[in-house]
């Protein structure tokens, strides 16, 4: 499987931009037969030797701009948590998300219609204090708590290293009316930091429906990325 090439800037023009900021990453091995049953059968899942993972990733949305038209004076900011997990299509590596939650009606409003997410509103809170940072989101009786600290920067990460991995994933699969469909981003690589975690659950990976034990194994931090945003396409045969 080709990891590199998705990576690369594509050719199609862009329809937006964002800033992903204060990105956190925690990561738990689940079981393969439960994310199958959530994973539309198109796509097959992407094993780092022989382990399905599953990931919550909390961060800050800056310099939304979601159309090429749109006056980048007008770009709003919205605090996002994602679950998901990796898949691959055809050869092509990326993410197959489980929910999507922000604190922007509008952006929720926007990413169901324009991609066809699973996103979700939900009351969302965002604290520096310090070297600590401190995510919290609620979507209806679900709470979720993330508290870490960053720590010291990684260096670049081997294509072939579990941080690229999960870190490195420049495109997203979605069904729309039957039909699979892939988007693409494009930015520089990760800062990647290691972190210490402080405190978390797993509670939006069990509204998912997948199980979800113990503190995340894996944490890493980024402070963030600039981040041009594709079109949704179909999938090219091969």
């Amino acid at each position: 499987m080709d990891r590199i090439q998705p990576t690369l800037r594509p050719s199609p023009p862009l329809c937006g931009w964002q800033r992903w900021q204060q990105l956190t990453f925690l990561h738990w091995p689940a079981p393969v037969d439960a994310i199958r049953q959530l994973v539309p059968n198109e796509l097959e899942l992407d094993l780092h030797d022989g382990t399905a993972y599953v990931g919550l990733v909390p961060f800050r949305m800056e310099g939304v701009v979601p159309f090429r038209w749109w006056p980048k004076s007008l770009a709003f900011r919205f605090l996002e948590t994602n679950v998901r997990t990796y898949v691959h299509a055809r050869g092509r590596p990326g993410v197959y998300f489980f929910s999507l939650d922000a604190a922007s009606r509008l952006a929720v409003l926007a990413a169901r219609w324009m991609w066809s997410l699973p996103y979700y509103y939900a009351h969302m809170q965002f604290q520096a204090e310090g070297d600590v940072l401190t995510y919290r989101c609620q979507r209806g009786a679900v709470t979720s708590t993330v508290r870490c600290r960053p720590g010291e920067p990684l260096g670049p990460v081997a294509p072939d290293s579990l941080e690229f991995f999960l870190l490195e994933r420049y495109l997203l699969f979605v069904k729309r009316r039957g039909e699979l469909l892939s988007g693409q981003v494009h930015h520089v690589p990760y800062p990647a930091h290691a972190a210490e975690l402080l405190e978390a659950d797993g509670n939006l990976i069990s509204a998912a429906g997948l199980p979800c034990e113990g503190p995340p194994p894996l944490v890493h931090y980024s402070p963030g990325v600039e981040v041009e945003i594709f079109p949704l396409r179909r999938l090219a045969a091969g």
